[in-house]
């Protein structure tokens, strides 16, 4: 049985800082690409941060790349999100994805 499970989120002021992470069990995680993804309420979801199985190649969306970065861990069964310099438009719901699977998500809220 696949679990993901974000942690991380919360209220921040523009321009401030936080760390998402993303627990996989279940998954083959060592060999399987990794991506955080985003949704506010209405819209549909916009990917943010893809990362290879091996860390070797991340892609970010527009509209974050420089403000944040994917890493992972592949000890730990972990990915993670760093977002620096948030705005209030990063105020959403993120989730990470893999293949078919995603995690319930970690609510982020950016005050201006």
């Amino acid at each position: 049985q696949v679990h993901m499970v974000e942690s991380g989120g919360g209220l921040v002021q523009a321009g401030g800082s936080l760390r998402l992470s993303c627990t996989v069990s279940g998954v083959t995680f060592s060999r399987d690409r990794m991506s955080w993804f985003r949704q506010v309420p209405g819209n549909e979801r916009d990917f943010v941060a893809t990362i290879s199985w091996d860390g070797a190649t991340t892609v970010y969306a527009d509209s974050v790349k420089g403000r944040f970065t994917i890493s992972r861990d592949n000890a730990k069964n972990v990915v993670y999100l760093q977002m620096n310099s948030l705005k209030p438009e990063d105020t959403a719901l993120y989730y990470c994805e893999t293949g078919a699977y995603r995690g319930q998500g970690t609510q982020v809220t950016v005050s201006s």
